[in-house]
This record gives structure tokens, C-alpha cells and sequence, in this order.
């Protein structure tokens, strides 16, 4: 593979604007709510090796360098500086932005400033409702604003996101629910939530997931490992098999973030339907100096041009340079290794670089360049 492939990061969050402390620095190298065990540090995993691995240089100083160390150039540095180097440093071209996140981040048009990058929005649909509830008079007119807002956000933004995983499992219901179902969830659910509560109500998902379906865009659906709200075994991305057959006749592709560890089973799916595609964000990072075999994984039957490239990042800077740097060298370890054996030419692995770097996102979304 030659050079340093540009990136489209297909799916992440914001980054804070200040901070954080040593504790919560930390608390965005886990998946986990909960702080490090007593004499631990999270530091001490993949992703907390690959942060001073590839970080440590963009701020000044030497690869692997002392945790404490790292914070402490960070701190001197400030957040802004800190920010706008490691971003700039990533060789992330644009990025697809999940705003459903709270906190004080950048938006995605500060991302693009500080990166010097195109950046553009993905809405999340859990959140869409649930600002809609907050601002509802009745039942008819918080539908009326979910559907309005859904058409509004289908001709600004690049695609939609669901959490669904979190909120029921990926075993839901695959048809869309009848509209007196719809009204009788909604009802109830204004009726007992409390400003700001989360929608968990089965009927009222589906019915954002197939509201979002109809509009053509891109859905991406959480699958695999995430924090401690979900159900592991209830976000296999092989349980959507029913509802990736019900979406089927519309074309809408779907794309199943993160995967990890049923990430075989999402090569799979994106082999066998043509409008699933599967992604490897945050599976990458937090494997860290294993990511490799992860990726060979995924390339072992999943279709080279329905598998995209993300960082998952949230919160810290770091997590979009870890995402794309654990990636390019993964990648170049694994086409190092199908060529040498004969098995891929050099042009092929060229060609296939190209397309999970940029190709295969930028056709997705619609974006202006292609590689």
C-alpha cells in the first residue's frame, strides 16, 4: 500500500471543548460507566497503548511516552492547541457526524474548522423524538413534529443513526407498526415520561426506523459492544436478518456500526444482501495491536465494497488519530500479507485501500469526492 491513505470517517461524535482531568480522560479510553478497578488504570488496554503510541508524537513528544507525561503536554498545551493538532495530524479528509451525543462538543462545522476537513451531519433519530416530546402540546402534534422533523433532517443531513440496540435489543418487531399502534404508544408514553426522558418504547422505535427508511438515506444501526446499557447478546447484528429482508424492497442501505465481536456474522450479512454494508469503527481502537486480525476477519467474506472506515470518536481528539492510524497499519499488514503470499496482486490491494479509506463512504453518502 503506498502512502498515507486520506480517510472519510463515516461515523463519530463530537469533541469537548475544554478538559477533561486525568479521571476523565480516562473514563473516554473504556466502554465502561464505572471508574478503573482500585491499583488499575485505563490506560493500561489497547486503546490506552495506542494513544500514547500515536499521540504522544503529534504533541511533541515520544511515542509510548509516561501517561502522566502525555496529560501534562496535553494540559500545557491546552484544549484548543490539542485539539486542533491531533485532528489535523489524522488525515481525515471528512466526517459524518452523529450530534445525538450530549455535552458541550464542537458541532460539526467547528470539527471541520479545527480538522480543516469537510464534516457533515448524521441525525440521530432517538434524540429527533425526543426533543420533539419535549416541545409537544398533545399526541398528534408531537407525530406530526416527528414526521416533519424526519423530512426536514432527510434534506440537510447525510443519514440517520438508531440506538435501537440500546433501547429493546435488535430483536425487535421488523414491520412497521399500524398507526393506531403508533398513536396508542405515543400516548403513552407522553403520559408517564418525564421532561427529557429517553424513548424506549418498542412501537415508537420502529416507527422512527421506518419513518427514516422511506426517506432513501443511509440508517446506521448500533451492533456489538458498547457501555454497560446494553445487552450484549440482544445486539448481534444477525438478529436484524428479518428486518434487513423487510427493508429490502425500499433500498435503503443499512449500515452495521462497530460490530465487534459478531463482526464475522455482519461480513455475512453485507455478503448475502445489497443494501447492508458493515462497518469497523470502534472495533479497530480498542483492539489495538490486534486489529489486524479483526480486519482479516472482516475481509474474509464480506464484500470489498460494502465494508467503511470510522473512528467512533467521541469526547477526545485522540480517538479520531487512534481510529485512523490503528487502521492504516492494520490494513497495510494485512494486504503486506495477501500479496506476499500471491494471493492479492499489488493492484488489488491498492484498489481495495482506496475503496475502505474513502470509496466506499463517499459513494454511500453522496460525496463530492471519490477515491
Amino acid at each position: 500500500m503506498r502512502g498515507r491513505p486520506l480517510l472519510v470517517d463515516q461515523h463519530c461524535h463530537g469533541v469537548l471543548r475544554s478538559g477533561p482531568e486525568r479521571a476523565g480522560f480516562e473514563s473516554y479510553l473504556t466502554e465502561s460507566s464505572s471508574p478503573a478497578a482500585p491499583g488499575t488504570s485505563f490506560f493500561d488496554s489497547q486503546l490506552g497503548f495506542a494513544v500514547r503510541r500515536w499521540c504522544g508524537p503529534v504533541l511533541g513528544l515520544p511515542a509510548h511516552c509516561a501517561p502522566q507525561d502525555y496529560l501534562a503536554r496535553r494540559s500545557e498545551l491546552g484544549a484548543a492547541e490539542a485539539t486542533r493538532r491531533l485532528l489535523r495530524s489524522s488525515g481525515i479528509s471528512a466526517f459524518l457526524v452523529d450530534t445525538g451525543l450530549p455535552g458541550d462538543l464542537l458541532t460539526p462545522a467547528e470539527l471541520a474548522e479545527f480538522a480543516r476537513a469537510e464534516a457533515h451531519e448524521i441525525v440521530r433519530l432517538e434524540r429527533l423524538a425526543e426533543r420533539a416530546a419535549d416541545a409537544a402540546r398533545d399526541t398528534s402534534s408531537f407525530l406530526a413534529e416527528v414526521s416533519d422533523t424526519v423530512r426536514d433532517a432527510a434534506r440537510r443531513a447525510k443519514g440517520f443513526k438508531s440506538v435501537v440496540a440500546y433501547r429493546v435489543g435488535l430483536d425487535f418487531e421488523p414491520h412497521p407498526p399500524g398507526t393506531s399502534q403508533v398513536y396508542t404508544a405515543a400516548e403513552r408514553w407522553l403520559a408517564t415520561r418525564v421532561r427529557g426522558g429517553r424513548l424506549n418504547d418498542p412501537v415508537l422505535l420502529r416507527h422512527l426506523i421506518w419513518a427514516a427508511v422511506r426517506t432513501g438515506l443511509p440508517l446506521q444501526l448500533h451492533t456489538g459492544f458498547g457501555d454497560p446499557d446494553l445487552r450484549l447478546h440482544r445486539c448481534d447484528p444477525l438478529l436484524l436478518t428479518d428486518f434487513i429482508r423487510a427493508v429490502a424492497p425500499y433500498g435503503t442501505p443499512l449500515v452495521l456500526l462497530h460490530c465487534y465481536p459478531y463482526h464475522r456474522g455482519a461480513g455475512y450479512l453485507a455478503a448475502v444482501y445489497p443494501h447492508v454494508y458493515a462497518d469497523f469503527g470502534l472495533s479497530l481502537a480498542h483492539t489495538g495491536a490486534r486489529a489486524g486480525a479483526v480486519l482479516a476477519e472482516l475481509l474474509e467474506l464480506a464484500p470489498f465494497g460494502k465494508l467503511l472506515f470510522s473512528t467512533d470518536a467521541f469526547g477526545l481528539p485522540e480517538l479520531y488519530v487512534v481510529g485512523a492510524e490503528v487502521f492504516r497499519e492494520a490494513l497495510a499488514h494485512t494486504l503486506s500479507a495477501f500479496t506476499s503470499a500471491n494471493a492479492w496482486s499489488p493492484g488489488d490491494a491498492e484498489r481495495v485501500a482506496g475503496l475502505l479509506s474513502t470509496g466506499n463512504a463517499a459513494r454511500l453518502y453522496g460525496l463530492q469526492s471519490e477515491a
